[in-house]
């Protein structure tokens, strides 16, 4: 009868947990019986592993065999325990190196021959293994490039299984293989650079919705004809954002590890992340969703980025108002039966839309086919809660020939982004001390608080528009906002009551001012 130890992690959602894998062999009727409460896939392990030892030249105790997951009340899901339980039930028969082997954390999926194959999530499995003090890992060589991301870690690559047992003494034998080519997770396009700002024409009203957006990480939303450059707007709020700061770049990479969408060859991702799924993409492609623990979806992908919905109206009710959540909370909790996963989602969110089905509805609307009632129900499929939780709502007019004739050179993107940043940076220092760092995040009540500071014009304003029905509750404290942002683009100190209608404007699309 033997007992062996090691230890691996399991994810759920982004947050890591340390098991230890504990194998007992005792005589008996030959059986392999994993308990912890696994999933499928880590079920399906126990025959990946008897191939995996037996191909590494060992033999495969013919006893009884039980492997417990330990804590047992925590969900086990994953490819990536493989390693360890072939470790664990090798440490429990005559594993020369088992006490080395109990120390170290085991991460990798195993093939019937014996190699180790990359796994998801790799990132914060690591940091999570760092953080409770047990920074020796082995993980696939496909990973290691991932996994020495993670401060504090001691990584060991490793290939194949039997590699790993000779490390530990043991007398294991790697086969003889044709060569695999390279083989790695799903891994995202190279992002080119962003195209610039410049390339878009007139405009001047949307280009400042966009600077002031940018400026304070608020949302956005844009309603125009076809061909007005809403779309060509949206696509360049990605390149006026600064970089991502080190602890949001560990927290953006570590989603797109567990997402399968991250290269570990170009390090941490630095810049902010731009997400446009298609009108026709589903709740859980959006949100997140999957069997078994759900992955994360294009809202959290986009975090600390850009979430764009073109065409918004045109996207399924359930999914537009799924990001309710997200966009008051920063995160996404999503429950499924076989546990919860919760993934942060503090994006900026930007929809653009046509004014009415046909796009045409444009001035006094003389060339529009849409009936009265098509256009009102429309952009009312958006949804008044999700709207009254955008910031910014500007109308983008087509460009006339006038105003291309008139207008200077644009801003380039550099420029606008040198401006943005400096906003940024007063912002920082206004609100240090606190958990935010940008307007957008503030919550209404610290603003309108001692700690905000305003002016009593400034609030007498404000008052008056809620008492006009032009804001509710939540909308003044955007507006708020919106009123910090514009001041600190100006650089100035404290908001004037003139702030307080430009940002008014801002966010009713020119119906009504303070």
């Amino acid at each position: 009868m033997g007992l062996g130890r090691t230890r691996t992690v399991s994810l759920l959602g982004l947050q890591g947990h340390v098991v230890e894998v504990e194998a007992h062999v005792a005589p008996g009727l030959p059986a392999f019986t994993v308990v912890g409460l696994p999933d499928a896939s880590v079920n399906e392990a126990k025959e990946r592993v008897r191939a995996a030892v037996t191909s590494s030249g060992l033999a495969w105790p013919a006893r009884r065999t039980t492997v417990n997951l330990s804590p047992a009340t925590l969900p086990k899901t994953g490819s990536g325990l493989d390693l360890a339980l072939a470790v664990a039930v090798l440490a429990a028969v005559d594993l020369p190196g088992a006490a080395e082997a109990a120390g170290r954390v085991h991460l990798g999926e195993l093939g019937l021959d014996g190699r180790l194959h990359p796994v998801r999530g790799i990132l914060p499995a690591v940091a999570a293994a760092v953080s409770a003090g047990r920074p020796d890992v082995v993980v696939p060589a496909a990973n290691a490039a991932e996994a020495r991301l993670v401060p504090g870690a001691v990584v060991r690559p490793v290939h194949h299984l039997a590699e790993l047992l000779r490390s530990y003494g043991g007398d294991a034998r790697v086969p003889d293989l044709p060569a695999e080519a390279p083989r790695s997770v799903v891994v995202a396009p190279v992002v080119p650079a962003p195209p610039d700002l410049a390339e878009v024409l007139g405009q001047d009203e949307a280009r400042f919705a966009l600077e002031v957006a940018a400026a304070g990480g608020h949302h956005l939303f844009l309603v125009g004809p076809p061909g007005a450059g809403k779309t060509m707007l949206a696509a360049r709020l990605p390149g006026l954002l600064p970089d991502l700061t080190d602890a949001e770049a560990v927290e953006v990479t570590a989603v797109h590890s567990v997402a399968g969408t991250f290269d570990p060859a170009h390090g941490l991702i630095r810049r902010p992340p731009f997400e446009e799924p298609h009108h026709t993409a589903t709740p859980a492609a959006v949100v997140g969703g999957g069997s078994g623990l759900p992955r994360p979806g294009a809202a959290s992908r986009a975090h600390h980025g850009v979430l764009l919905l073109d065409e918004a109206p045109e996207f399924s009710p359930r999914v537009l108002q799924t990001l309710r959540q997200p966009l008051e909370r920063g995160e996404l909790v999503l429950h499924r039966a076989a546990g919860t996963a919760r993934y942060p989602a503090r994006f900026q969110l930007v929809l653009a839309a046509n004014p009415c089905p046909c796009g045409r509805a444009v001035g006094k609307g003389l060339h529009c086919t849409c009936r009265p009632m098509e256009r009102r129900r429309y952009l009312a499929r958006l949804g008044g809660p999700l709207l009254d939780r955008v910031d910014i709502q500007v109308d983008v007019e087509p460009v006339s020939r006038a105003a291309l004739s008139l207008g200077g050179a644009p801003d380039t993107t550099a420029a606008v982004a040198s401006r943005v940043a400096l906003a940024r940076d007063r912002q920082r220092r206004r609100l240090a001390g606190t958990p935010w760092s940008t307007n957008a995040a503030v919550p209404g009540s610290w603003l309108r608080g001692p700690e905000g500071n305003l002016p009593d014009d400034v609030r007498t304003a404000l008052g008056r528009a809620a008492d006009r029905g032009v804001l509710s509750m939540r909308g003044m404290d955007r507006v708020l906002r919106l009123a910090w942002t514009l001041t600190d683009l100006d650089g100035r100190s404290r908001p004037t009551v003139a702030d307080v209608g430009a940002a008014l404007g801002l966010r009713t699309r020119g119906e009504s001012d303070a």
